[in-house]
Order: structure tokens, then C-alpha cells, then sequence
């Protein structure tokens, strides 16, 4: 069943919005609320960026809960949301892929969802099959896989298509400083095969967003900082060169990094808590880099040598 909405070319993920368990305030240092987030939606919708991917998980409820409250107040038509199951919450029940999907329609206050993924790739035998009766029941209008490899993703497609339902996406860490994916051969098949590839941690939680350096730190104690702050210095040619880049095309570091996992085919998530955050994803969403600063910025990647995968993540090569 195709989803006949129109897909705009960056989607914007609210990992970080809400508190709670692997919600915003630990893993970002945010405390996100309604208040604080309903202009970040109404600045999206206006912009045409109407494409929100959440997660269960992502504060246990509590991301799902706020987006719900604001997609409620356009027409359904107009929204689309993507959340995940995510395999570790799982319960015992006859259909636990069915059950968390129901939970989620209900935080999200929708009859159907979009895209619904597997978050990760726990037991590809025995979660994906879980997806087929949703599609046929039309309670999912596609389905996705997020973190896995190759192998993993293929043996889904054939799991799910011996059925008649199709991988309609895959999402994944990927960005200047992390192309596994792309070594792996995972964007080269969603090409040849329809597929779209979202890259998620494109800006990997802001190192890449030009906003820090070894003078100005991400918040001490958070997740992130934990992760980024010891790699900052190998980081600063990169950013240096993504300004100066960004500069010539009136565009900011995050910008042209957006701009690039664009360019690569990819349609970025893009982590947004703030108007202006919203309003950056459309501009970048315009930029346009050429062949050669496309290869001057992979080349400094390269050259910054450091490895951003994360503690979830399974290598892809």
C-alpha cells in the first residue's frame, strides 16, 4: 500500500523532547516540555518539514505523548509520523509488535501511522514478521528497519515479502565523521531497491553544528558531552572548513552538514528543540554543494579519524 503523502527531504526527530528514562534531560541535558516545544511544531508545519519521527523509548511515553498533543491540532492528513518498536520493551502478549504499536496510535492519537520501524535488530526472525499483519490491517503505511546491516536488512525484506509488504525505509547513524553504512553497501542497495535511507545523528547530538569547540564544550555530564568533548580538538579543521564552506553559500556549519548527507541521497533526521533549529533544516534543505567541497569535507572527515559509533550500535562492516 503506497503512503501517498508527499515526503519532504528532512525529517525532524524529538529524541530530546519530554523527561524521562533514555529521554532528553539524560541524554541531552534538555528538560523539554509542551510549553517550550509547541512553536518548534507550529515553525515546522509552516515550513512544510511535517515529517516527526519519534520512539517509544525516547522518555518512555513522554516524546511520543507531546507530539501526539501537537499533531492533533492539524489535520492528520497533514502530519507524518513515524515511531518505532523497539524490541528490549517488548512484552509477552499473543502480538508484542502489535501491542506497542497500539500504545503508540494512542500517545500519538492517530487510527494509523506511517512509518513504523524495528528499532533494532534484536531477533530479525522473530520481530519482523510482527510487521506484516499491521501493514494489512493498515494500521502502518510502511515499514522501516533501523540499525541493522546488510545482511539483517535483507533477510527482512525476504521475511516480509514472501507476504507482499516491502521495506519502505532504513534508518541508520550516518554522517561525515560515520559512513559505515555507506561502506557497507547498505546505501548502494536502498538505491538500486527504492528504498529511502535516513540518516539519523547527522550533526552526531551537535558536534558537528559548528556550536562547540574545546572553548565552548557540550554540556558537562550529559551523555554527549561524555562522548564528544574528548574528540573536539580532532574535530576543528573539519568544522573550520564547514564554515568558511557554509559562509560562501550563506549557510551555517550544520547547514552544510546537512547539506552533504543530502547530496549522499540520504534524507536526514535532524533533532530539533528550538524555532530556529527548524528554520536552519528548511534553509539547509536549499543548499546545494559541489562535487569538489563534497570531497574536501569527506577527505577532512577522514582525517579527524575518530570513531562516533555508539554504545547500541553493531558495526556494519
Amino acid at each position: 500500500m503506497e503512503n501517498e503523502k508527499k515526503f519532504p527531504k528532512i525529517a525532524l526527530g524529538t529524541w530530546s523532547w519530554g523527561v524521562g528514562a533514555v529521554g532528553g534531560d539524560q541524554v541531552f541535558g534538555n528538560h523539554l516540555g509542551e510549553a517550550d516545544l509547541k512553536a518548534v511544531f507550529d515553525t515546522a508545519m509552516k515550513e512544510g518539514l511535517n515529517l516527526w519521527d519519534t520512539a517509544t523509548v525516547y522518555g518512555m511515553g513522554a516524546s511520543e505523548d507531546i507530539l501526539g498533543a501537537f499533531a492533533k491540532t492539524y489535520p492528520r492528513e497533514d502530519v507524518i509520523l513515524s515511531t518505532k518498536f523497539t524490541p528490549q520493551i517488548a512484552g509477552d502478549g499473543a502480538d508484542p509488535v502489535e501491542e506497542l504499536c497500539d500504545a503508540s496510535m494512542e500517545r500519538l492519537g492517530t487510527d494509523y501511522i506511517d512509518i513504523y520501524w524495528i528499532h533494532n535488530p534484536a531477533d530479525v526472525e522473530r520481530w519482523t514478521p510482527g510487521l506484516i499483519s499491521l501493514v494489512k490491517s493498515g494500521k502502518v503505511k510502511q515499514v522501516g528497519v533501523s540499525n541493522h546491516n546488510l545482511v539483517q536488512i535483507k533477510r527482512a525484506e525476504e521475511i516480509l515479502s514472501k507476504e507482499g509488504v516491502h521495506i519502505s525505509a532504513v534508518q541508520n547513524h550516518y554522517s561525515l565523521l560515520y559512513c559505515s553504512s555507506e561502506d557497507a553497501g547498505i546505501l548502494g542497495y536502498c538505491k538500486e531497491n527504492g528504498i529511502d535511507f535516513y540518516a539519523y545523528m547527522v550533526l552526531e547530538q551537535g558536534a558537528l553544528s559548528g556550536k562547540y569547540n574545546t572553548k565552548n564544550p557540550l554540556p558537562e555530564g550529559s551523555q554527549r558531552g561524555d562522548t564528544y568533548n574528548p574528540i573536539l580538538p580532532q574535530l576543528e579543521k573539519l568544522t573550520d572548513a564547514m564554515r568558511s564552506m557554509g559562509e560562501k553559500h550563506g549557510a551555517t556549519v550544520a547547514q552544510a552538514a546537512i547539506a552533504w548527507a543530502i547530496a549522499k541521497g540520504t534524507r536526514p533526521i535532524i533533532g530539533v528543540t528550538k524555532p530556529s533549529h527548524v528554520e536552519d533544516a528548511a534553509k539547509a534543505a536549499q543548499v546545494i554543494l559541489s562535487a569538489e567541497e563534497m570531497e574536501q569535507l569527506e577527505t577532512l572527515a577522514k582525517e579527524a579519524n575518530v570513531d562516533t559509533r555508539g554504545s547500541w550500535e553493531n558495526p556494519m562492516v
